[in-house]
């Protein structure tokens, strides 16, 4: 064994790595996790906004097997979730086995020593097997705007929060009403001088029901976990049942519409401002908001929300596509992530020469299972390709994807096989499966174009079922859909 040698790489400290550093540990496999930051926590390390706080019940985004009996709130702001993550990380040996500095850049198979070949910010190493969970919303996506480059004043994308420079008095621009920036634009209304939100799309907006947990609710989740585990029980059916609407794109929705409009209509009086921010499509279409305080920012009288279409960026000005320059000092862009396009994809290449990047724009954007890719040996994608959910935790997915691994791992293991590899035929059948399903969901029909769809209308990112079917799916390895191989010279 070298000293650049590992048996697993993991890379990425954020919910999906250091669940999975975790699972590993406890099944004894040897391990590293290779995080491009000086800390963990990934999307909640990076994303400190103001405002900014998950729109899961705290009780469900978290691992099942490290419950928190100290969440200040149902839905737990960043720096709570950043901090638990931090903590488990710290208990449960993750720290110790992240090797911080380490941005992979380049990743590449060896078919001759059936081995990756990884190539970090901090030096060369080699693994048998790779984890990629550097998460679908690691990478800001930037608009590429005519004219950005000569904007004179201030710019930053909502992940990359610039907490130097002071909003205070200024003409703010926000381009994208998106999940990030409802939670931030209520926040930063009051502190400047005039807000300009620029809407592509117009989002259903439903009323939040969050609230403070009592001391007594904590104290009983201490003295008697069983208590916040039965919660975290009730939170994930109710999710599940909500979930059956959306799958079914049945008229449940209308119920979900009544609500959404009414809460639009008490906190938006203003008939012209109604007009603007009120969806054309189904609700679940695009991803559903949680919100008591966005309408009412809008409805500010220093706010204007702009719905033509912005053609270029001047040196003080965004400029739509009726003529108007609207003046700005700062811009901010609370435009998402590059979900469906990821640069990580770049840096991997696998048995037959080419990147990930490459075979899902020749091939579409898919993985076994959502975790396994044809000419990928020995590599699992953590919330991978139709991991995604449009109604729960993302954390139950990954859990399920961490079973997967280790018993594909001690599956090979027992038979003495040095690679695995999904074979074609069973990613296209699951493939198949999926975009049947898909296609009758709200997530293809509702009426919305959205990044939960590809340029060919696929549904490339959401699971379009229940999640207790795909924890079902992928409780046991299926050797039988793989290509298992023994190392060169062994004997079987």
């Amino acid at each position: 064994m070298t000293e650049g040698y590992v048996h697993v790489a993991v890379i990425g400290s954020g919910f999906a790595g250091i669940g999975a550093s975790i699972a590993l540990a406890d099944a004894g496999i040897d391990h590293v996790v290779l995080e491009r930051a000086d800390d963990v926590g990934g999307t909640w390390r990076d994303n400190t906004y103001p405002g900014c706080r998950c729109d899961v019940p705290s009780h469900l985004y978290s691992f099942s097997f490290a419950p928190n009996p100290d969440w200040s709130e149902t839905y737990s702001p960043q720096p709570e979730i950043w901090a638990y993550l931090r903590r488990v990380a710290a208990e449960r040996g993750v720290v110790d086995r992240t090797r911080f500095g380490h941005d992979v850049l380049d990743v590449s198979w060896d078919v001759d020593h059936r081995r990756w070949n990884l190539t970090t910010a901090a030096g060369p190493l080699t693994a048998d097997v790779l984890l990629l969970g550097n998460g679908p919303l690691a990478e800001p996506a930037l608009p590429d705007i005519p004219g950005i480059d000569t904007f004179e004043g201030t710019t930053f994308h909502s992940a990359r929060w610039d907490h130097d420079h002071d909003l205070t008095g200024e003409r703010v621009a926000v381009i994208g009403t998106g999940a990030s920036a409802i939670q931030f634009v209520p926040e930063i209304q009051p502190q400047v001088e005039k807000l300009t939100v620029f809407q592509r799309t117009p989002p259903w907006v439903l009323p939040h029901g969050n609230r403070r947990i009592t001391k007594a609710e904590r104290a009983l989740y201490r003295r008697l976990p069983l208590a916040q585990q039965w919660v975290r029980y009730l939170v994930y059916w109710s999710r599940e049942a909500f979930a059956t609407a959306l799958i079914r794109n049945s008229k449940g929705l209308a119920v979900l519409e009544q609500v959404a409009r009414r809460h639009l209509e008490h906190q938006v009086p203003d008939r012209d401002l109604r007009a603007k921010v009120t969806p054309e499509y189904r609700p679940g279409c695009k991803r559903l908001l949680p919100s008591n305080d966005w309408y009412p920012a809008l409805g500010k009288p220093n706010v204007d929300v702009v719905t033509e279409k912005i053609i270029e960026v001047r040196p003080h000005a965004v400029v739509t596509a009726d003529g108007t320059e609207h003046e700005v000092d700062t811009i901010i862009f609370g435009t998402g992530f590059r979900v469906t396009d990821n640069p990580v994809a770049d840096r991997v290449r696998g048995r037959l020469g080419r990147t990930l990047a490459e075979r899902f724009s020749e091939q579409g954007m898919a993985a076994y299972l959502g975790t396994t890719v044809p000419e990928f040996p020995n590599f699992f994608l953590l919330a991978g390709p139709n991991t995604g959910i449009g109604h729960t935790s993302l954390v139950v997915m990954m859990e399920a994807q961490y079973r997967y691994v280790i018993d594909a791992l001690r599956t090979m293991e027992r038979r003495g096989a040095a690679t695995a590899e999904v074979r074609e035929t069973a990613l296209r059948s699951f493939s198949d499966e999926i975009q049947n399903k898909a296609a009758g969901t709200v997530w293809n029909s509702g009426g919305c174009s959205s990044w939960y769809l590809d340029a060919e209308g696929r549904n490339t990112t959401l699971w379009p079922d229940h999640t207790f079917k795909f924890v079902r799916r992928t409780r046991r390895f299926d050797p039988g859909r793989y290509e298992l191989a023994a190392a060169p010279g062994s004997v079987g």
